[in-house]
């Protein structure tokens, strides 16, 4: 079980998405609102407008009708009341009650004035004394005609001087309904914020914490993966980061372990038969000389075999690539060992027929193919079959090296490339050398760019398949078939 992390504090970034979250939403409200406020009190303005002149004209037309029937103004002088009465029938004929609000406010006969056509007042009341909340009224004028004759003028307030003594009443409602809104926008805001800045802080805190475990060398931490957003595949990436961390200090601590037990062998060796020549036991010969050579050339072959190791992993091995046939180059290296794999008890088959062109390394290949020759002898009893095959395809060329038995297990096959592994896991060099044959495979294959994959022969042993990028060049093939 993996080691839970300790309960995280108060979380800044946690903060910072609160305010930032709780300041853009006030500031949006506030911005929308004025904005909608404006849109509406002008559109509310326009249509009082509109509807304040259509009315003066009806009103007007109406006059100019009744001055027809009667002949003069004289009847409106004497009776204010008329007045009153001609407004509301012109206005809002019919027996139905007049509108409300505004619009009984507009079509108020306070709000109208009529003059005769000398100009001489009729009736209607004096606008209201100004004081010093609302400047002075002025009036718009429309003429009374009737079959062309001017007979009267009638004026009217418009709708923004009417509107002029309520602003201050709108204002102040207009500032308590914004009061509200931003009110109540900060605290659905706070609570949104809170949370979510609390959810995310806490989950960007134990990645934090985590993470810095993490550099101080604790591989074994691990994130808990909930849900499918970002943050649960962060903390999927961060666990997938500290279990290859945690198999690469295990496999470097083995790895180091395993050079140290095969250095200590020929060291050993090498130890005990010097300490047999200075004792006399052991006579310093040709012979015993020999030996000591033997034990001194295995130490160097390790030591070139972990140098090359060490480039590959660096990516400094180097690699002269050059045209070369691949198909010419293995032929010509299984056709050396031909009687070494005869000593050997081991049949050698091989499917190698026409060009098969890369860009290569040549030494590196023979290396390549030696190390394969070496595994097959070392772990394929005698008497076995060794059949190797290429196969030029469209954009690479496959080579098939696959031996009798002993096989290996399914689950073993992937591992068979790590180094200073034996299948058998015994660390005896009697059974297959240092155990880095295959591991410098791969590095040889990877640096001609190419893979080189382990599955069970058909012989019974184990088969390789490596495959190579193919030359690109169409010219350089033909002229060279």
């Amino acid at each position: 079980m993996s080691p839970r992390l300790p309960r995280p504090a108060v979380s800044r970034l946690g903060i910072k998405l609160f305010v930032i979250i709780l300041v853009v939403n006030v500031v949006i409200s506030v911005l929308v609102f004025l904005a909608v406020s404006r849109s509406l009190d002008r559109g509310f303005i326009e249509y009082l407008d509109t509807t304040q002149t259509n009315r003066a004209e009806t009103l007007a037309e109406g006059l100019g009708e009744e001055w027809a029937r009667r002949g003069d103004w004289q009847w409106l002088r004497a009776s204010p009341s008329a007045w009153h009465r001609l407004v509301r029938q012109q206005l809002w004929p019919g027996e139905g009650p007049p509108p409300q609000g505004f619009e009984r406010r507009l079509g108020d006969a306070s709000n109208f004035v009529l003059h005769d056509a000398r100009g001489l007042p009729v009736i209607g009341l004096p606008p209201a004394p100004p004081d010093e909340h609302e400047p002075p009224p002025e009036l718009r004028w429309l003429p009374i005609e009737y079959d062309g004759e001017r007979v009267g003028t009638l004026g009217y307030r418009p709708p923004e001087q009417l509107m002029a003594r309520m602003d201050r009443i709108f204002l102040a409602r207009q500032q308590r309904n914004l009061a509200i809104i931003v009110g109540s926008l900060g605290i659905a805001s706070l609570l949104l914020a809170g949370g979510l800045s609390w959810w995310l802080g806490r989950r960007t805190r134990s990645m934090a914490l985590a993470t810095r475990r993490l550099t101080e060398g604790d591989y074994s931490i691990r994130l808990p993966e909930r849900g499918r957003d970002e943050l649960s595949r962060l903390a999927h990436d961060f666990n997938v980061l500290a279990g290859t961390l945690e198999a690469s200090r295990a496999a470097r601590s083995r790895w180091v372990s395993d050079i140290a037990h095969e250095l200590r062998t020929p060291l050993a060796v090498l130890r005990g038969e010097i300490e047999a020549m200075q004792d006399g036991i052991r006579a310093l010969d040709q012979d015993n000389l020999h030996s000591l050579s033997q034990e001194v050339g295995q130490l160097e072959r390790l030591v070139a075999d972990l140098r090359l190791l060490s480039q590959s992993d660096a990516g400094a091995l180097e690699v002269q690539l050059a045209p070369l046939d691949l198909a010419e180059s293995l032929a010509s290296r299984l056709e050396d060992a031909r009687g070494w794999l005869d000593d050997s008890g081991i049949t050698l088959e091989t499917e190698i027929s026409g060009k098969a062109w890369i860009r290569g390394d040549i030494q590196r290949l023979r290396q390549l193919w030696n190390n394969l020759l070496d595994n097959t002898c070392a772990y394929t009893h005698a008497p076995g079959r060794l059949r190797v095959s290429v196969q030029p395809l469209t954009d690479r060329v496959r080579v098939t090296w696959e031996d009798s038995a002993p096989g290996v297990p399914p689950p073993e096959l992937p591992r068979l490339t790590e180094r200073l592994y034996r299948v058998e896991g015994s660390r005896s060099r009697a059974s297959g050398g240092s155990g880095l044959g295959l591991s410098i495979a791969t590095a040889l294959v990877k640096a001609h760019g190419g893979r080189m994959m382990a599955s069970p022969s058909s012989l019974g042993g184990l088969c390789w398949i490596l495959e190579f990028p193919a030359l690109d060049a169409p010219g350089f093939r033909e002229k060279h078939a």
